[in-house]
């Protein structure tokens, strides 16, 4: 908390500027109604009397991604997580469970899956391609299965290293890996599966509904963005580019909270810059 005070304090405001309230996003948040409670607790003790809105850092993205238009916006970062609004201000969230059972599509999901077919590859369960050649290379091994000690040693109790693989089935799938480029399209599905449980509980009035993206997986480019788009049309989607970072979606919601009015200004600053 005391690094959040020093970060607010650093803020260039005039010497009669007042903070009229804080809006943050937080991974975690609405899962513990515990940790939620001790959260709000916490924040109230550091800001007392300045409105604080805590949520999930999914509604930020979503706030950026949408510009706080009625939509869904899917995050395919190191999980995945998916969060939409519809007309009538009702919000669903999808996804996000835990990388042990749940973040499908995500970039840690496609660095089990790369490790996976690494192995089928390796003993012949499927046909080399360049994704053996690739993994062989990142991890410097002769003997495949070399591969086992730095992956239980290095990779198993840090999901970030795991999430980091992804690249490896970018870098194969631009060398010609079919099988790379199929985690690709089997993320795109299993995204696209969050958009379409979001639609069917929000039922948007608007149709074809916004959606749109954030997170690292994205910067795969054409590799994930073509299909990811495709699906979102056959579920009855409009796939929009992002708006703004997901910083800027709490900007947004901390304006929409506490100065609705100024949110027209807040937009044409956000736009210049």
């Amino acid at each position: 908390m005391q690094i959040i005070k020093n970060v607010i304090s650093k803020f260039p405001m005039g010497e009669d500027a007042v903070i009229a309230g804080i809006a943050m996003g937080l991974p975690c948040f609405g899962e513990s109604e515990d940790g939620d409670r001790e959260l709000k607790k916490s924040f109230d003790s550091a800001f007392p009397n300045i409105p604080v809105y805590l949520t999930n850092d999914v509604e930020v993205g979503w706030a950026g991604s949408l510009d706080l238009a009625s939509g869904v916006n899917v995050v395919a970062g190191t999980g995945s997580i998916a969060f939409g609004k519809n007309e009538s201000g009702e919000t669903a969230r999808c996804g996000g469970w835990s990388e042990f059972f749940s973040d499908e599509g995500s970039c840690y999901w496609i660095g089990c899956k790369v490790l996976q077919l690494f192995s089928k590859q390796a003993d012949g369960r499927a046909p080399k391609d360049e994704l053996y050649t690739v993994v062989r290379k990142e991890f410097k091994i002769k003997n495949d299965f070399e591969i086992i000690d730095p992956v239980h040693n290095e990779y198993i109790t840090n999901r970030d290293k795991v999430a980091a693989l992804q690249f490896l089935a970018k870098d194969a799938a631009l060398a010609g890996s079919s099988s790379a480029r199929n985690l690709y399209i089997d993320a795109a599905g299993e995204l696209c599966n969050m958009v379409t449980a979001i639609r069917d509980r929000l039922q948007f009035k608007h149709q074809p509904f916004p959606v749109s993206y954030s997170g690292g997986l994205f910067k795969a480019g054409e590799l994930i963005l073509p299909h990811f788009n495709e699906r979102v049309i056959a579920a009855g989607g409009d796939p929009v580019k992002p708006k703004y970072e997901p910083v800027y979606g709490a900007v947004l919601l901390a304006f929409e909270q506490n100065c609705p009015d100024c949110l027209p200004g807040l937009r044409k600053r956000l736009d210049e810059l």
